[in-house]
């Protein structure tokens, strides 16, 4: 948790001692007052924490799905195309000239750019006539 912009703790409410005047404030209220705020204090740390954990995970997730896209995305593209002969009809395998994504870049592939790939793979394997 990041402390740079945090004047005090807990603790250092707590251990505030204030000098008393003839008519300065009644010890009682400021230190009930003190003890809320110690309690705030506590709550907010313990939330940032959490919040903190959190962020920590879903990071650690989306890395994770970063790089089973790029692996996914890297089968895809190792998969032969088939192509068909239209004086033969003859099913002649094609590897693809298409680079496989590297594991530093960024890869931008969608889920929409996986299905429209897949689809067009289905096309080309089982016929135009898929949806019949």
């Amino acid at each position: 948790m990041e402390m740079e912009n945090i004047n005090f703790t807990p603790k250092d409410i707590l251990q505030k001692e204030f000098k008393q005047k003839m008519r300065g404030y009644d010890p009682t209220d400021v230190d009930s007052f003190l003890d809320d705020i110690i309690k705030d204090y506590e709550s907010f740390q313990k939330n940032i924490s959490e919040k903190d954990q959190q962020i920590d995970q879903l990071n650690s997730e989306n890395r994770q799905l970063k790089s089973k896209t790029i692996e996914l995305n890297n089968r895809l593209f190792e998969m032969p195309r088939t192509t068909i002969d239209p004086e033969t009809s003859v099913d002649t395998r094609v590897t693809r000239q298409d680079k496989p994504v590297q594991e530093n870049q960024e890869s931008n592939v969608s889920n929409m750019d996986i299905l429209k790939r897949l689809s067009n793979l289905e096309r080309k394997v089982f016929g135009e006539n898929l949806n019949n």
